[in-house]
């Protein structure tokens, strides 16, 4: 199961460019997918002799600064990934199709970094912008998930009536959280994913509140100083439930379960989430219609 890149991943690539990239001079910007960029103005020729100087994220978007005013923008989506290199084997430039790179960002020093993408499901975006929230997805996003107060974690919440899974997935709602550490803050605090978010206590909601700092800020101090190339390893090595389908709760013991969608699947634990009941598999639900 491919772990999409969230919130400590983001920040820990943010944090390795910070001190990787940072001061040094992008020597080329090379396109290899052009249906990864998204922009025109300013064009890739650009930014070329622009000086690296900042390295964060919004939600779980990348960016990095370039020069006084150009931002490099990047939705790594599901399976898009950021590879540093200390070197290229090759001075040429990228040509088009060039498999899963999508874009190469040579530095002075003769290292830089891809931006790839595995699979046919190309979802990966990147952006050449003047600022950040000329990016519609970083325009719409809420309040960071751990730049909020206990109360306004709630009323942001409580802002969309329905499973508390789906709204703490929300970019609007809350961003940075995604699939996998949902379904680890959910575990975290005891809580169903299908709960109703209108439904939940005040005691329920703290707990929530709660569980979603210590898991995001756990997971964050695990990856930040890693190599990039090992940062989904540790994710997966940090996962409690989520992709454990089959194997016992490290909690209590009971087999974690699954519930599968469309595109996608979440996992908890029975005897901690929903008072030992199975949740019904939305998947078989309608091929038993």
């Amino acid at each position: 199961m491919e772990l999409v890149p969230e919130l400590p991943e983001v920040e820990a690539l943010g944090a390795y460019l910070r001190e990787r990239a940072v001061g040094h001079t992008v020597e080329r910007f090379e396109v290899s997918s052009f249906s990864a960029l998204k922009t025109f103005d300013p064009p890739p020729t650009a930014i070329a002799g622009l000086e690296i100087t900042s390295a964060g994220r919004h939600g779980k978007f990348l960016d990095v600064g370039l020069g006084p005013d150009i931002h490099l923008v990047v939705h790594l989506a599901r399976a898009g990934w950021l590879h540093y290199r200390d070197a290229f084997k090759s001075p040429a430039p990228l040509k088009p199709g060039s498999g899963p790179i999508a874009v190469r960002v040579r530095l002075d020093d003769g290292s830089g970094f891809d931006l790839t993408e595995a699979g046919t499901q190309k979802s990966l975006a990147v952006y050449l912008v003047r600022d950040p929230v000329e990016v519609p997805g970083v325009a719409r996003l809420g309040p960071d998930a751990l730049a909020v107060s206990r109360d306004e974690f709630a009323e942001r919440i409580r802002l969309r009536n329905g499973q508390v899974k789906g709204v703490l997935v929300d970019q609007e709602v809350l961003a940075g959280i995604g699939n996998a550490y949902s379904d680890e803050i959910l575990h975290t605090a005891r809580i169903s994913p299908f709960a109703m978010t209108q439904k939940l206590t005040e005691e329920q909601m703290t707990t929530l509140f709660e569980a979603t700092r210590q898991v995001e800020t756990d997971a964050v101090a695990r990856s930040v100083g890693m190599k990039a190339a090992e940062l989904k390893g540790e994710k997966r090595a940090g996962m409690r439930v989520h992709a454990r389908t089959g194997l016992p709760c490290p909690v209590c013991g009971d087999t974690v379960r699954e519930v599968s969608f469309a595109d996608k699947s979440l996992q908890y634990c029975p005897t901690c989430q929903t008072g030992g009941k199975p949740l019904a598999d939305r998947r078989l639900s309608k091929l038993i219609r």
